[in-house]
């Protein structure tokens, strides 16, 4: 029997198609396909068997059984009808409509077929619930941690309905809110707005529960309590609170406390080196993203637990401290609080070059803020003697790149590493030492570092070896290069028996030790005190 069938999907109801392996949706963004799959049920031999049944028992007259089965040979002998229909139900009358003359299937919109059709009826799609993930001021805590947080605050506030003050304010900031102790000042100051002098429950509870405070990560709570509120970074003047604090509370930092001008240092010179080490863009704008990758919020943990400040390495030891700032007052000859390259050249007892000094005071690596021509005030001397001591780190290697990078075109070319060699190699001669000529020098430099292209060097490269601080020390640093030449055993062995310590820690230590000897010697002969300033220098010594 010839079935003449021209596809109009337009009215053909792809769900009606039964196909569970095939989607709706695809029929429908397609019509092609609808045409197709109809064409070849068409096809089928079973189709074929029960069109021509129900065409002869319209001949005969026999009523179709719109209800029930239609009897076929594959019908009776139980075989099924094909996928796209229902068992039990007859197919449909033939596509062709007589009143336009096309054959078309017709969507069944209201009610079931009068013929029994199985293009069943189509339903409004269910509406599919979709919880909120956006909260303006972030997810909700959980009932069971809001519960927990809300029963310890009636704990901390009972007897104290007019609320808690400052002093009895610090229990709550490192119990319920896990944060360091000196903290407490900021977070009273930040719940307080009014500056009523005293925190109420239910206002502790409206900015660290209702503000959901409770649940964000501790980088981003110690962010949002230090940041100002038109601010989306953190810069140093935002970090003296916690500083001023820690001094006054710190068992550590107690003694510092009869001396406040070198508390203000200690406190200036922590923070610029939290800025060195975090503050990667050099903008003076700590981010939050700075904040979570670096190391400073186990760092105050540490020193909030920790009675002995010098153990705290990163950032807070008073012995850190001591060292940078003697070694700035020993440079700066007339107390200015400034240096000049005359100044400089002599740290180290005259280990750097001219050279390299010059690129410095050129502020190519980083520009002064001292304000004052041809001067380098104390904040630049910080990141000048962490770069130069610690040359393994990072911001260390950025800072001598820049220096090296003559034309600032982002990789060192054998031309420029040359033009600070020879200085080195001029003061190796005035030594009486025996040179080292530069072509053998950077081979040793091209074996260190293993650039990709051995014609220059990048920032990755030297990011790459664990001996890019040496190249810089080869170039403009004669006392670091002969120790490098030479390969102290002694210090060999206590780099590897103290691996977690870096370049900085070593040089402080041991500076540490040899000024308390001359302290101790000078205090000796004048027969005074280790605990009194020396009045002549007024530093900490």
């Amino acid at each position: 029997m010839d079935m003449d069938y021209n596809g109009d999907s337009g009215f053909l109801d792809p769900e009606s198609l039964q196909l569970n392996e095939v989607s709706p949706l695809a029929i429908k963004s397609n019509p092609y396909v609808a045409e197709k799959l109809f064409e070849q049920w068409l096809s089928l031999p079973e189709t074929t068997l029960l069109v021509k049944s129900l065409f002869n028992n319209v001949k005969a007259g026999i009523p179709l059984n719109v209800s029930g089965s239609v009897s076929s040979p594959k019908a009776s002998s139980g075989s099924p009808v094909p996928s796209m229909f229902p068992a039990g139900s007859a197919p449909p009358l033939s596509p062709r409509s007589s009143s336009s003359g096309s054959p078309r299937i017709t969507k069944q919109r209201a009610g079931p077929s009068v013929l029994g059709s199985p293009l069943r009826v189509i339903s409004e799609p269910v509406k599919e619930l979709i919880p909120q993930f956006y909260f303006q001021n972030g997810r909700p805590p959980p009932n069971d941690l809001k519960e927990q947080c809300l029963f310890r605050c009636n704990q901390f506030f009972y007897g104290h309905a007019d609320g808690l003050q400052l002093h009895e304010f610090k229990p709550l900031t490192k119990e319920i809110c896990k944060l360091p102790s000196f903290f407490s000042t900021a977070l009273f100051k930040k719940i307080d707005v009014a500056g009523t002098g005293v925190v109420t429950r239910d206002a502790f509870v409206d900015y660290w529960v209702n503000g959901n405070m409770l649940i964000k990560d501790v980088a981003t709570q110690i962010y949002t309590i230090l940041k100002q509120p038109d601010l989306k970074y953190l810069t140093q003047e935002d970090l003296k609170p916690i500083l001023r604090e820690l001094l006054a509370t710190h068992p550590g930092l107690e003694f510092l406390q009869s001396t406040p001008e070198f508390q203000e240092r200690y406190a200036e010179t922590v923070i610029y080196r939290i800025f060195f080490y975090m503050n990667r863009t050099g903008d003076a704008r700590l981010t939050l993203r700075e904040l979570k990758r670096g190391n400073l919020i186990a760092a105050m943990q540490h020193a909030d637990e920790e009675e002995d400040i010098n153990k705290v390495l990163k950032y807070f030891s008073y012995e850190h401290f001591y060292v940078i700032y003697c070694k700035f007052w020993e440079l700066d000859t007339d107390h200015d609080f400034l240096i000049d390259k005359e100044n400089l050249i002599r740290y180290g007892n005259h280990a750097l070059t001219y050279r390299i000094v010059d690129r410095i005071f050129s502020q190519v690596p980083r520009k002064f803020t001292s304000n004052v021509d041809g001067k380098m005030g104390y904040e630049d001397f910080v990141y000048f003697i962490l770069s130069e001591e610690d040359k393994s780190s990072e911001p260390s290697l950025e800072y001598w790149f820049k220096c090296v990078d003559l034309d600032g075109n982002g990789v060192i070319t054998r031309n420029e590493m040359q033009f600070f060699y020879e200085e080195q190699l001029h003061r190796m001669e005035c030594m009486a030492q025996e040179p080292v000529l530069f072509e053998d020098i950077l081979c040793q430099i091209v074996d260190m570092i293993g650039p990709k292209d051995e014609g220059y060097f990048t920032l990755h490269d030297l990011k790459g070896s664990k001996l890019a601080g040496s190249v810089f020390n080869i170039l403009f640093n004669l006392n670091k290069f002969m120790a490098f030449e030479t390969r102290d055993p002694f210090l060999i062995r206590q780099e590897r028996e103290n691996p977690t310590l870096t370049e900085w820690d070593r040089f402080a230590h041991r500076e540490y030790i040899r000024l308390s000897m001359e302290e101790d010697a000078e205090d000796a002969a004048s027969n005074g005190s280790a605990d009194v300033w020396d009045e002549s220098l007024e530093a900490p010594f």
